[in-house]
């Protein structure tokens, strides 16, 4: 018991090290004023589905316009297959179709899990965000897990012949292709990303911050750009667009969604090594 009381309060005294959020007035004021005129149902469902749609333009939106932008062309990995308004057109009328029948009723689904738990959504019980932070680390090595051995699975002839291929439809992908998937491999990868929250989560905004978040790295991978100045890069073991861009040019290996370790584990990386290797080779040669 003593021993607890001493956690709990060392926690206390190394949180007391952390600065506060500067934009807590403004976000505190929002919060309050959703969680006192809106219902729980209307929160947690409408709520989630008006934020992914949010964050799906702001998000993706970058990415469109670097296409425009010469500047930024050198930064594109696959540079001989540029995206085309054709191909991004029929992406995206799938992919809003895919949101409205199959993704809002998977998101309206967390109510339920909401409700069951009697998750809190008020600002007083709202976890501090270095502690938030570290939820969506924990949240993105248990969907990093389970996506890695369900996408390998899924590569398998007939899972990929008749639910997979859907997704690879773009062997030169961009940044809304990573929503362009068959409704099954929707739903069953989708669920890598709730097993985080159904075993850690106690507050709606641990599974809103982690959604953008999951958002924000697959667009990125997805993307074809390769920034330098990416912050996405400071995060170990980070696999990233050239690594997840191979998988689609490749077809086979790097099967991870986001760290690099369970590929170098299982060997699924070898291809991939073997030609940046290739292309640091050609690179040499031509200095030489």
């Amino acid at each position: 018991m003593n021993e607890s009381l001493y956690l709990s309060e060392a926690v206390l005294h190394l949180a007391s090290f952390f600065p506060d959020n500067p934009f807590q007035p403004p976000i505190k004021y929002a919060w309050n004023y959703m969680d006192s005129h809106f219902s729980r149902f209307q929160i947690a469902c409408i709520g989630s589905v008006i934020l992914h749609e949010i964050f799906f333009v702001l998000l993706n939106a970058p990415f469109f316009l670097s296409q425009f932008m010469p500047s930024l062309q050198k930064y594109k990995v696959q540079k001989n297959k540029p995206e085309t308004y054709a191909l991004q057109m029929k992406a995206l009328r799938y992919i809003l179709f895919s949101q409205l029948f199959v993704q809002v009723p998977f998101v309206c689904g967390t109510y339920l899990f909401t409700e069951f738990f009697a998750i809190p959504f008020s600002w007083e019980t709202m976890p501090s965000w270095y502690t938030s932070l570290g939820f969506i680390y924990m949240c993105m090595i248990i969907e990093d897990t389970w996506h890695y051995f369900l996408h390998r699975l899924m590569h398998s002839k007939p899972l990929y012949k008749y639910c997979h291929k859907v997704h690879h439809t773009f062997q030169a992908p961009f940044s809304i292709a990573a929503e362009y998937a068959h409704p099954i491999e929707t739903f069953v990868l989708g669920l890598g990303m709730l097993w985080g929250y159904l075993l850690f989560g106690y507050h709606l905004i641990l599974l809103w911050g982690w959604a953008v978040v999951r958002m924000i790295e697959s667009y990125d991978v997805h993307s074809g750009y390769d920034f330098p100045f990416n912050p996405m890069h400071l995060i170990p073991f980070y696999g990233g667009t050239r690594f997840h861009d191979f998988h689609h040019k490749n077809f086979v290996g790097n099967y991870s969604s986001t760290f690099t370790w369970w590929d170098k584990l299982f060997g699924t990386d070898i291809q991939y090594k073997e030609y940046i290797a290739k292309i640091e080779d050609a690179e040499k040669n031509k200095d030489d």
